[in-house]
């Protein structure tokens, strides 16, 4: 049982809350102490490790993406109802949480805790632009500069940007079986491992983050009962809000499109769907997925064998939600105001983050990361969401797959 990482994750992040709440001091903070200085070392080290990989993994990932629906696409019609499946749902669970946390925000009963932390220096909008030239001035000199400079300033937008560009340049100059397109899948492989020991790091980071957090909120404004309660909200909020998008939204699409009802549709789709809730990958639920997609909903193999391996990495409806929401959750609890233009930023880099995104375990903070890192929220925040990923992250990938099979029935119903 301790072998499991999310028990290991949990066991953490009280300890981290716990010693710091029983052991912490305060003046720590001015005067250091040596047992103060290992902790904030072991974060620094995990910290280090998730920036290192944050403009590679952004970078290949994005590229690996954008060739696959060139790919796709070559295939014309299949390609283009898939795409166009993908893009609209996605659309769909981003807007939902969105228009669900403007009216739904319990965690304002309780001050921003988190609000002395100095903010990132890599967010994508000038907070002192007053006018919306400015704005656009500001994103395209982000957005047209030197990859490399990107890739070393961690400037998201340049790094999107240029990605596109050399993808669409590959799609439309190289054959479908060219090797450049292989070497793109390898180089994510690679950085896909790497992130799995990154990730096996998880529960150290996260004592050490928190055992950090927990003593500058205590010392501030004494407001760590108030932040577990803000989580705590947060939590409930993301469940209901993905839970509504699996158990409404999908078999809607399902039914007014497809004329599946939705006891038809859990009944076939059950056995994926508690596969993905005990394994949080949809790669790994990739072969139960499509032998459900073949044998109880009768979708022709030429379909399921094109739609659902694409679906895996790329059609990411409850991760792109919980990015959008966990984005305006952070950014209340940073004390960063939300303008119209960055609710629209998180909206787009959310549906950017779920392009690509590898079908494993935790792998949604990766493409967290980016849209943090766009409104000016700081890297170390994702501690905070670390603490209760991985049980959301069961439900998440639930809905990823169910989202999938629909899109499978979706698109088997169009080329009738």
């Amino acid at each position: 049982m301790l072998n499991n990482l999310t028990i290991q994750t949990i066991i953490a992040a009280s300890f981290g809350i716990g010693l710091a709440l029983l052991f912490g001091n305060p003046d720590w903070l001015e005067a250091r102490n040596p047992l103060y200085d290992c902790i904030l070392l072991l974060k620094s080290v995990f910290l280090s490790s998730l920036r290192m990989l944050i403009a590679p993994l952004i970078f290949f990932s994005l590229i690996n993406g954008i060739t696959g629906i060139g790919n796709t696409i070559r295939l014309k019609r299949l390609g283009g109802v898939t795409i166009s499946y993908y893009l609209v749902t996605t659309s769909i669970a981003i807007v939902l949480a969105l228009i669900a946390v403007f009216f739904i925000h319990p965690w304002t009963a309780y001050p921003p805790v988190m609000e002395t932390v100095a903010i990132s220096d890599n967010r994508l909008l000038d907070p002192n632009a007053d006018s919306i030239t400015l704005v656009v001035s500001g994103l395209l000199t982000q957005a047209f500069t030197n990859p490399f400079s990107a890739l070393v300033d961690l400037n998201i937008l340049g790094i999107v940007t240029n990605a596109f560009l050399i993808g669409l340049g590959m799609v439309l100059v190289l054959p479908a079986d060219s090797p450049l397109f292989r070497s793109i899948r390898d180089i994510n492989q690679v950085i896909a491992k790497i992130l799995g020991w990154v990730i096996r790091l998880l529960p150290i980071g996260i004592f050490a983050i928190l055992f950090d957090f927990t003593l500058k909120t205590a010392a501030d404004s004494g407001h760590s009962a108030a932040f577990l309660n803000q989580l705590l909200h947060f939590s409930l909020l993301v469940i209901s809000i993905t839970l509504a998008h699996g158990m409404l939204v999908l078999p809607a699409i399902a039914y007014f499109f497809t004329g599946t009802t939705p006891v038809r549709l859990f009944r076939n789709i059950a056995r994926p769907m508690l596969v993905a809730f005990s394994t949080s990958s949809s790669s790994a639920t990739l072969p139960i997925t499509m032998r459900a997609a073949e044998e109880n909903l009768k979708i022709p193999p030429t379909v399921s064998s094109f739609v659902l391996p694409l679906g895996a990495t790329m059609n990411m409806d409850g991760t792109a939600l919980f990015e959008a929401l966990a984005a305006v959750f952070l950014a209340y609890l940073f004390g960063i105001e939300l303008t119209t233009i960055m609710i629209f930023t998180i909206f787009m880099m959310a549906m950017v983050a779920s392009i690509g995104a590898p079908g494993m375990p935790s792998a949604s903070m990766a493409g967290m990361q980016m849209v943090m890192l766009a409104v000016g929220i700081p890297l170390e925040a994702i501690a905070i969401l670390l603490v209760i990923e991985r049980p959301l992250d069961t439900i998440r990938t639930a809905v990823n797959v169910e989202g999938d099979l629909v899109g499978a029935l979706f698109v088997s119903s169009r080329l009738r």
